[in-house]
């Protein structure tokens, strides 16, 4: 049997960063948690950044991944939006950074197409694939969540 492999998916925002973890034992991806982190709009961006950061740190602690897999940013029509999130990725980077873990980025393209065989996937396509890799009653929740574990699959 291979040495098993832990990977923390993440789809990075600044009101929700959502998260999944995979274990990938003999070369299949085998579901761990999932969920989201949270950040306040009415809070400074800042106070914000500090948050992810502080969740992210205690994710990689109770998790203890080998790797991490962050998703790239994808171009954006509002430029204020494209900020803050390009922010909140240099946040997660350098948080996993610090962790000394393997970091590894991937386009939303290379996700659709990891999960679905095909690049222009929907979201609802990219979700279902997910339940059906990890042999999952349901789609997860919420959405971001889906997403960080499709990052993940992506990457094994």
């Amino acid at each position: 049997m291979k040495k098993k492999r832990r990977i923390l998916g993440i789809d990075p925002g600044t009101a929700i960063v959502g998260f999944g973890v995979i274990d990938v034992c003999d070369g299949d991806p085998v579901f761990v948690d999932c969920g989201c982190i949270r950040t306040d709009s009415k809070l400074p961006m800042p106070a914000r950044l500090d948050l992810i950061a502080r969740d992210l740190r205690k994710i990689i602690r109770e998790y203890q991944p080998d790797e991490v897999a962050v998703e790239e940013l994808f171009f954006f029509r509002n430029i204020t939006t494209a900020i803050s999130v390009g922010q909140a990725r240099g946040v997660i980077l350098q948080t996993a950074q610090a962790a000394n873990l393997l970091i590894h980025e991937y386009t939303p393209l290379q996700v659709k197409q990891a999960v679905t065989g095909y690049g222009k996937a929907d979201k609802k396509q990219v979700q279902e694939m997910v339940k059906t890799i990890l042999k999952l009653g349901t789609v997860p929740k919420p959405d971001d969540a889906a997403d960080a574990l499709a990052v993940a699959i992506c990457h094994s």
